[in-house]
């Protein structure tokens, strides 16, 4: 028998009368109710975007970070506004491929494609 079916046998018993079944728990945490809810409305792709808009500062490090800032997710694209047009060469030329790679590694092959960088 198990200790819930125990209890409530012993507090019938001593109170003369039957202990109302006791409800499991059903608490889920929000992220995960969210994130079902979401994927029922069809914004699955909205939810994986943000997640990747946030990420970018763990992602690109603290440097990269402070002269970039991602704007969209939109079919594989990610749109990073960059301050100045030799960041955006030297992003586009050297960290790119590094970028990607990390984003790819963080949240799967289909997510993110390529990275377009854009002066603004």
């Amino acid at each position: 028998m198990k200790p819930e079916q125990l209890r409530a046998r012993v507090l019938a018993e001593w109170r003369g009368l039957p202990e109302p079944p006791v409800r499991p728990d059903r608490a889920a945490q929000v992220g995960d109710a969210v994130r079902k809810l979401m994927a029922g409305l069809g914004l699955k792709d909205r939810l994986r975007a943000d997640e990747v808009l946030h990420a970018w500062h763990e992602v690109v490090g603290e440097f990269v970070a402070k002269h970039s800032s991602p704007q969209q997710l939109k079919d594989g694209v990610l749109t990073v506004r960059v301050l100045q047009p030799t960041v955006q060469f030297e992003l586009d030329r050297f960290w790119k491929p590094k970028i990607l790679a990390k984003l790819k590694d963080r949240f799967g092959k289909g997510v993110v494609r390529t990275i377009k960088f854009r002066v603004g």
